[in-house]
């Protein structure tokens, strides 16, 4: 559809013919100040050229104010897809997040390299959400402050690498981040998604403070603990069967989730991981429909070259001026 999105710039339309009427003439005997009474000035151009230039002029003006009013093409009502939801992704990056006891496609990974290709197809799922990411190890950081860019998202957890934060876990400072980031969204669902392989041994706050803290600020965390439960490593004697996840403090992370509103999954191997982010997928229903945007195409550039086209044609010589004296 062809609008204008200043249509009232069209009052502006009898300007010239007004100032033309409240003005005084002047001849141009007057106005050139000519040094003898008697000297006229006489065109060469003819009567048709005197009588279509004000005609081209007028149709520039007309041309210049349907610039300036913003001509338009406005395309079909498009739904935008908005949630309404910030959601966080609070990721270990200790030392223990090397441990190789998941497998991809048959082939043996490190927890992290699970993390970085489930949750990188779980933020892929989540168009219409607000998200960020908060990386932990030793010390906690916001490495992506809430966005609707998911790409930068996925970017920023496909480039992070185990020990980036320290080698140590300290649950209860990513919590306490996400919680004093999500609180400044008062009117949106706050969610964070906290996922570890070990027991809070480092930083200022402990998770449980961090998860009252949370509790009173409405924000709803999803504990994810991720580990194999049985491992073959070689030994002197041959090969042992060992517990990797025997550090994981599943009833703590248990408990954070039960007091915020959220739940526990426990990920023992890469299928188990998937599941986890789909079943919080489902828990947190995602894209509805927002208020609905119709593209614009600005198409000003048209009216405004055909302006100055006429203003051109109506103000090029035609002919040469020549002075006589009556």
């Amino acid at each position: 559809m062809f609008e204008f999105a200043w249509p009232w710039l069209f009052l502006l339309l009898p300007l010239p013919w007004l100032l033309r009427r409240m003005l005084p003439q002047v001849s141009p005997g007057q106005a050139l100040h000519l040094p003898q009474p008697g000297l006229r000035l006489a065109a060469t151009g003819g009567n048709a050229v005197r009588s279509v230039a004000p005609w081209l002029l007028a149709l520039a003006w007309s041309c210049l104010v349907a610039a300036a009013a913003r001509p338009q093409w406005v395309g079909p009502p498009q739904a935008q897809q908005r949630s309404g939801r910030a959601l966080l992704l609070a990721v270990d990056l200790s030392g223990s997040m090397r441990t190789p006891d998941m497998e991809l496609a048959g082939q043996p990974v490190s927890r992290f390299g699970a993390v970085k290709a489930i949750a990188g197809n779980f933020i892929d799922r989540r168009r219409g959400d607000e998200m960020g990411l908060i990386l932990f190890g030793s010390q906690a950081f916001l490495v992506t402050p809430l966005t609707y860019d998911l790409d930068a998202v996925r970017a920023q957890l496909q480039g992070a690498e185990v020990g980036l934060a320290g080698t140590e876990t300290a649950i209860g400072d990513a919590i306490a981040i996400a919680v004093r980031r999500l609180s400044e969204l008062p009117e949106q669902a706050r969610v964070l998604v906290l996922l570890t392989d070990g027991v809070n041994n480092a930083g200022s706050i402990t998770p449980l403070e961090a998860a009252r803290a949370a509790q009173a600020a409405g924000v709803r965390i999803y504990t994810v603990g991720i580990g194999a439960e049985r491992m073959r490593v070689p030994g002197f004697f041959g090969a042992q069967v060992i517990n990797p996840s025997a550090e994981l403090d599943a009833a703590m992370l248990t408990k954070i989730a039960d007091d915020t509103g959220g739940r526990f999954f426990r990920a023992t191997d890469s299928a188990q991981l998937a599941d986890a982010y789909r079943a919080i997928n489902a828990l947190e229903p995602m894209q509805q429909h927002g208020p609905s945007l119709r593209p614009r195409k600005e198409w000003f550039t048209w009216p405004l070259a055909a302006a100055l086209l006429l203003w051109l044609l109506a103000t090029v010589p035609r002919g040469r001026v020549r002075g006589a004296v009556a």
